[in-house]
């Protein structure tokens, strides 16, 4: 009957985040390449029978086939998974490791709050976000490092980069001793406002490695300028979010990496 019939989309994805629904299925959060993000209920996968339950873990890089009602977009209603093939389960390479596990959470929760509507196309953050999991399923480099790079990247997507070679204020060139999250981030001696923070000019130079992706400088950080960059970068984010995530608090920042 025509009012049953569905349209079929073909994507590739990650898998941002599950939840339970009824029994047997799932609710699929996915960042999509070339529909943004979408939910797509899975049904079954909850089922030891089910032929793609694993594909459909956070983390995983997927191409499926979702299908949605006749006449609507495909990101306008709750989508249903027909097919899905696993690319890339990148999950399955740190579950038990609790300082990329984190790390994944955190970023993966970022992409869904840097996307509040569904369908929007946003190949930029899906590219980061897909990067950034690849990282952390390789364990090339510290999580917490992978993490912030993802963060401070993702933010200047969305048009919230802070400032660090130039005062956010004035726009004076030069790498300034003053960081003023209201302020959009670092800021000269006449700008600085009341409340600024004066981190070690490393801190900063940190932030523009792992920005211009200089691993050579980010690996070579110690873990003191590390939870400090991490400081910075976590509180920017929340100010432009206007509330916190409630995965970056449980982020191990004590790894030796």
């Amino acid at each position: 009957m025509a009012g049953y019939r569905r349209r079929l989309y073909r994507d590739d994805a990650v898998v941002l985040r599950t939840q339970k629904l009824g029994e047997s299925d799932r609710i699929i959060t996915l960042l999509t390449r070339r529909h943004g993000r979408v939910r797509a209920v899975a049904k079954g996968v909850r089922r030891t029978s089910s032929k793609f339950g694993a594909r459909l873990e956070p983390f995983g890089h997927v191409e499926l086939q979702l299908a949605a009602p006749a006449g609507e977009q495909p990101t306008r209603s709750l989508l249903t998974v027909s097919q899905v093939v696993g690319i890339a389960l990148h999950g399955g390479r740190f579950l038990d490791d609790y300082p990329r596990y984190t790390a994944a959470s955190a970023i993966a929760e970022t992409a869904e709050r840097l996307t509040p509507e569904e369908g929007e196309p946003t190949l930029r953050l899906f590219q980061l976000t897909l990067g950034a999991v690849k990282a952390l399923a390789l364990g090339e480099h510290a999580p917490t490092l992978i993490l912030d790079a993802y963060l401070l990247r993702s933010m200047a997507s969305a048009g919230w980069a802070p400032a660090l070679d130039e005062c956010a204020v004035c726009g004076t060139p030069g790498r300034h001793r003053a960081f003023s999250v209201p302020a959009g981030g670092a800021v000269c001696g006449d700008c600085r406002p009341p409340g600024a923070v004066h981190p070690p000019p490393e801190v900063l130079g940190l932030l523009s490695a792992l920005v211009a992706g200089d691993w050579g400088v980010a690996d070579g950080s110690d873990q003191g300028l590390r939870r400090q960059a991490s400081g910075l970068v976590a509180a920017h984010l929340q100010w432009h979010l206007e509330r916190g995530l409630r995965s970056l608090p449980l982020v191990d920042r004590g790894e030796s990496r």
